[in-house]
């Protein structure tokens, strides 16, 4: 036991170390409510953290010279249990840094049963980036979401449930999202760990995004793969419905292989290039050059 704790608490720091320029804390004083997990945080393998409890988040800031004043706040997925905080963190900043984007990789505390917990964290990650965005060259207007599986639920939330224009997301970009929480089409295990094994019905409506969309509900890049055996592309198509009804821009990228978890990682499968499709859309909003 002695050794694994070891061996995750130096997973972490070379993991920090190697893939962000600095860890932000979410809450220098601690947060106000607990999310009540009692097991100290672990690394699963190398790419998925458990268990999260001290809300964070990892900044790749691109340097004055090269920034476009585009910034994204990543939600890695994970199920609600924990984050696949290389593949749908670290790697998805860098490659974003490439083209002038300022990335932030959300440790968001898991939920635990407490489902406003998440929502929280990513609501005060966005608002920190807009408090130092002009200590990071970082444009106001500019300053999205984005989210992978579970993540991708929490950055539809974030993109559907703010109440003021500082609490809106510029845009959001959702790769194979977890977005209602109907039980005939969610992931179960997220649904489990947000709500609670029993919700109620206004409870699941709530947090059923694609119930949310509004003409006001920002700009929106999807990806999904037919064969996602985890999460249904009916999320994706229900919430791109919603969107289109609503006169919202967004575009939904579809790809007959794929899987769940794809991240931007090659494996020599059609969804291997839908990281092009979404740098052209970045371009076509003018978020990139």
């Amino acid at each position: 036991m002695k050794r694994l704790l070891l061996f995750s608490m130096s997973l972490s720091l070379l993991i920090g170390n190697i893939f962000s320029q600095e860890e932000i804390k979410l809450y220098p004083n601690g947060p106000s409510k607990t999310n009540e997990i009692k097991t100290p945080e672990k690394w699963r393998d190398k790419d998925f953290l458990l268990d999260i409890s001290k809300p964070r988040m990892y900044a790749y800031i691109v340097p004055k010279e090269k920034a476009n004043g585009t910034a994204v706040v990543i939600c890695p997925g994970g199920g609600y249990s924990g984050v696949s905080a290389v593949k749908e963190g670290a790697e998805i900043a860098e490659w974003f840094n490439q083209f002038g984007v300022s990335a932030f990789v959300l440790y968001y505390r898991m939920p635990n049963g407490h489902y406003e917990i998440p929502l929280k964290d990513a609501q005060t990650a966005l608002s920190i980036v807009r408090k130092r965005a002009k200590e990071w060259y970082i444009n106001k207007k500019k300053i999205g979401i984005m989210g992978f599986s579970a993540g991708g639920h929490l950055a539809s939330t974030v993109g559907t449930h703010f109440k003021n224009k500082k609490e809106r997301p510029a845009f959001m970009i959702l790769g194979y999202p977890v977005v209602t929480m109907d039980k005939s089409l969610t992931h179960q295990g997220s649904r489990n760990n947000l709500l609670g094994k029993n919700p109620s019905d206004e409870l699941v409506k709530a947090f059923s995004n694609e119930l949310r969309v509004t003409k006001k509900t920002p700009p929106t890049f999807i990806v999904h793969a037919k064969d996602d055996k985890a999460v249904p592309i009916e999320n994706s198509e229900n919430l791109y419905k919603a969107l289109q009804k609503n006169n919202v821009k967004a575009e939904l990228q579809i790809y007959d292989i794929g899987g769940h978890g794809f991240g931007m990682r090659k494996k020599g499968i059609p969804a291997d290039h839908w990281d092009e499709v979404l740098k052209k859309w970045l371009k076509r909003e003018k978020l990139i050059f």
